[in-house]
């Protein structure tokens, strides 16, 4: 294998946009409602309104480091830029996990959705899969698998058929579902029966997050897109919008459209009651033909999205060992097809794992919103660290009132991590913790020439803060804690440690002089150069 060739730009804006899209839209919409509606009832439109200015606000700060820096892997990249390869390291960890396990989660909502055609591809009684249904997991991650071997041309190709139909089917389970609409059911049992703390709590909890987290990938496949300057953030922002609208009015249609009788032991039964929302919707309005679409579309979307992250995720390894701080061999790019192959038969392996002690959709989509929006967090602060540090690079697209954005953006994020409740948070960032001590212990090994680990240290320890933090007032607050401090006052402190985190964070980034984004065999993607700065970390730093 040749390990010594290069990305290739043949991303289009259209194949951009249809790989956020087609990120977003995967098994979120097609499980979420139900559950959104027993954690929020039809105040749940507005947890969807608030997990959509969430995505956004966080989508536009991505757009300046996308368009000022498109690299391969750059959720992994920026933070070494801005704060150094502990920072990559910590973020690199956390996001494997996530987007390897993204993969697995999108072929299970397959299979499940699968299970109303063919039975037997399920255990009666129980959402794990017979012997049968993981053999058809496991064919469509050999698919995935192939896809991506071949070229990122041949990937974008199959995805952009995929999208065309994964959109027309929302489009038509809106237009018949508004067509039953009875306005008494946002009101017969209190228009938020479980207050601000439901509407709160249903956009990690719901599946909210996770329906939109399909940013990332953008970002991933930066160095193979033609005019990345522009295409990204048309690409970013026009995804999340399109994405909002179509959600809200699923989410209006779902719970307008519900049968009356089934609401009568409130919203909170209706998740069991339509475990496969929109199919049981379908089926309960007498519309067989749109429960058929619907199930077609369920084995169809979930696999675009799956798709999908089996081509970012190895832009994620590779950039994660860019850093310095993996295995190396992970940095090869065949030459031929421009593919980081090494890295794609990692998230393969890992996939599979995932797919063997994997529970139901509905028990991992808490953790994973988690751990996704712990990787969207770090980019406001990144951003702000590069505007101190790096204040000549070229910015083409530049985000106005930063003042404001940035922290805004990273508050809302911590405030969605807060709101995933203790379970989750405790073991999640307490691992973040653990890996941070396993860094230290073996830091000397990490070839960094220009910075000190004491350095490394100093730069990233705000967000050890921030875990520790976020454990302690987890802990204590509403959200699967003790309630020693109540809701609302919870998320208010919550906000003010972010606050305050978020600008120690930006003060404490990696310093002036050892700052260089000039990498590597991808520099010939920046548009202008940027002669005197320098990476932190990784195989760059050999550059002359």
């Amino acid at each position: 294998m040749s390990g010594n060739g290069k990305f290739k730009k043949q991303l289009s804006l259209i194949d951009l946009t249809f790989i956020g899209l087609g990120a977003i839209f995967g098994s979120g919409w097609l499980f979420a409602a139900s559950h959104v509606s027993a954690i929020a009832g039809p105040a749940g439109i507005f947890s969807w309104v608030l997990g959509g200015f969430a995505v956004l606000l966080l989508g536009i700060v991505y757009c300046e480091l996308g368009a000022a820096l498109p690299r391969a892997g750059g959720v992994i990249r920026y933070p070494v830029y801005s704060h150094g390869p502990l920072l990559g390291y910590l973020m690199g960890f956390i996001t494997l996990i996530a987007f390897t396990s993204l993969v697995a989660i999108e072929v299970v909502a397959s299979r499940q959705y699968a299970a109303a055609w063919f039975p037997e591809l399920t255990k009666a009684g129980s959402s794990d899969p017979t012997a049968i249904g993981w053999l058809v997991q496991f064919g469509l991650l050999c698919l995935f698998f192939w896809l991506n071997y071949r070229s990122v041309k041949t990937f974008a190709k199959a995805n952009n058929l995929i999208s065309v139909f994964k959109f027309i089917v929302p489009l038509l389970v809106i237009g018949v579902l508004f067509a039953f609409f009875k306005p008494q059911n946002l009101t017969s049992q209190g228009f938020a029966p479980f207050g601000m703390s439901g509407i709160e709590m249903a956009v990690s909890a719901g599946g909210i997050i996770f329906a939109y987290l399909g940013l990332t990938p953008i970002i991933s496949v930066a160095s193979e897109v033609k005019n990345p300057q522009r295409t990204i953030p048309f690409a970013l922002i026009l995804s999340v919008l399109l994405s909002t609208a179509i959600y809200v009015l699923l989410q209006l249609a779902f719970v307008g459209s519900v049968p009356t009788e089934m609401l009568a032991n409130g919203w909170a039964a209706v998740s069991k009651e339509l475990a496969l929302p929109y199919r049981d919707i379908a089926l309960a309005l007498g519309v067989g033909w749109l429960a058929y679409l619907v199930v077609a579309d369920a084995m169809i979307s979930p696999s675009g999205c799956g798709n999908i992250y089996m081509n970012a995720t190895p832009r994620v390894i590779y950039g994660w060992a860019q850093t310095g701080t993996f295995f190396k061999i992970f940095t090869r790019i065949d030459e031929e097809s421009g593919i980081p192959r090494p890295a794609l038969w990692l998230t393969f392996g890992l996939s599979v794992f995932w797919t063997l002690p994997f529970p139901s959709w509905e028990a991992l989509i808490n953790v994973v919103s988690a751990a996704l929006i712990l990787s969207y967090a770090v980019a406001p602060v990144s951003v702000a660290a590069l505007r101190r540090n790096a204040s000549d690079m070229p910015r083409p697209f530049r985000v106005k009132c930063m003042g404001v954005m940035g922290p805004l953006s990273f508050i809302i994020a911590a405030l969605i991590v807060y709101w995933s409740g203790w379970s989750t948070v405790s073991w999640l960032l307490g691992l973040q913790i653990v890996m941070f001590v396993i860094y230290l212990l073996c830091g000397r090994f990490v070839p960094t020439q220009h910075l000190s680990l004491g350095q490394q240290v100093r730069s990233s320890l705000w967000l050890i803060g921030f875990y520790a933090v976020t454990i302690v007032l987890s802990k204590l607050g509403s959200f699967g804690g003790i309630g020693a401090i109540s809701h609302p006052f919870d998320t208010l402190v919550v906000a003010a440690c972010a606050l305050g985190i978020y600008y120690w964070g930006a003060a404490t980034g990696v310093p002036a002089h050892l700052v260089n984004l000039d990498d590597d065999e991808e520099s010939e993607a920046v548009a202008e150069p940027r002669a005197g700065l320098r990476p932190v970390g990784g195989r760059a730093q050999h550059a002359s």
